[in-house]
């Protein structure tokens, strides 16, 4: 009997070796290696479609979708979300002799799909539809209104809302990253003005920063990436708190005359702009950029979706951030790379009663 070489020996007994990596979600690092869950996973690891005709057209069958999500996602080796095991022969399920995408874990026995732990799990939604909707929201300029998304993919308004909410709370920045350089910061109100309300409706002093009717938003931004947050109120205490849990000592910070902002330098570089005064440029710092975002987010919530409560607001801020940071990527990355982080799933229950 002839033995095998000592090299297929050892093949074997590695590929008997139970791989096994953590399930947690991963962060949007705008970084195209390392944004999957597969650990060597890029975003052209299968189709990068040029536009949405080209996707559906693909992708015109539920199966065809969840082998894209599965390219993307698993890169072929599928991962046990109930126990991390990562193997190319996990047991495939088949009902009434027909495979469906389900498995069962060669190691803890539990079945499991790719749509598990994703904002896709347990939905009644079919896949397409769901594609088409994260195409639409992800590559259009100011995002779709539940609205016209119901009357484009064909669900109601209510599960249209939804959808785009628990799109907007998967790509929500989950990184705990450090801005550094040149960080522009700045705040905006957002709200109804008093000029567009009806007569009985007015509300008095609501002029400039007044907090009856508006909701104020702090912004960063750093070499073309931005953050968001909703805050209570632009005292200092406030406003430097967030700058200094994002950004690193000792960088260059510039702000408008805004009283939040002093004594920001003793630990930062603070450049002023006086807005106040007609000053919009001070040598090569200037808070344009974090302005012209400004810009968008509000032509998007007047424009597209008219209203957004502050119980939703982060969502909506989150949205238009994204966007805004992946603006750089073409469409059919754009798609995949939200595809891929669309694992923070938001109950309905989650969305209505919680703060």
């Amino acid at each position: 009997m002839v033995e095998a070489p000592i090299h297929e020996i050892v093949r074997k007994e590695l590929n008997k070796v139970r791989k096994t990596f953590p399930i947690t979600p991963k962060s949007i690092i705008f970084n195209k290696s390392i944004m999957a869950k597969h650990p060597d996973i890029e975003l052209n690891t299968t189709s990068v479609f040029k536009s949405m005709y080209d996707m559906t057209r693909t992708l015109n069958t539920d199966e065809a979708c969840r082998e894209h999500l599965e390219k993307l996602r698993w890169n072929g080796e599928p991962i046990c979300p109930h126990c991390g095991s990562q193997r190319k022969n996990h047991y495939r399920i088949k009902t009434r002799g027909e495979y469906k995408g389900r498995y069962k874990c060669k190691d803890c026995r539990l079945p499991f799909s790719v749509t598990i732990g994703t904002i896709f799990e347990k939905s009644t939604i079919p896949l397409q539809k769901w594609f088409m909707a994260i195409f639409l929201f992800t590559t259009g300029k100011k995002g779709i209104s539940s609205l016209q998304l119901h009357r484009t993919i064909g669900v109601t308004q209510k599960t249209a809302w939804f959808m785009l909410n628990r799109l907007r709370n998967s790509v929500h920045n989950r990184v705990d990253f450090e801005f550094e350089g040149i960080v522009q910061v700045d705040e905006t109100y957002v709200g109804g003005k008093n000029k567009n309300r009806n007569k009985g409706k007015k509300v008095d002093n609501t002029q400039g920063r007044s907090l009856k009717t508006k909701i104020p938003v702090f912004g960063m931004l750093n070499n073309g990436m931005v953050y968001t947050q909703v805050v209570k109120n632009t005292k200092g205490k406030t406003l430097k708190t967030i700058i200094r849990s994002k950004v690193k000592e000792g960088s260059i910070i510039v702000s408008d005359g805004w009283v939040g902002y002093r004594g920001l330098e003793r630990e930062y570089i603070h450049k002023i702009i006086k807005h106040n005064i007609g000053v919009f440029k001070t040598g090569g710092y200037h808070t344009n950029a974090i302005e012209g975002f400004w810009s968008i987010l509000k032509r998007g919530l007047i424009g597209m979706y008219h209203h957004a409560s502050e119980k939703h607001l982060h969502r909506y801020c989150d949205e238009f951030a994204y966007r805004y940071n992946i603006r750089t990527l073409s469409q059919g990355e754009q798609f995949n790379l939200t595809l891929i982080n669309s694992d923070e799933r938001l109950s309905y229950k989650e969305l209505i009663y919680n703060y």
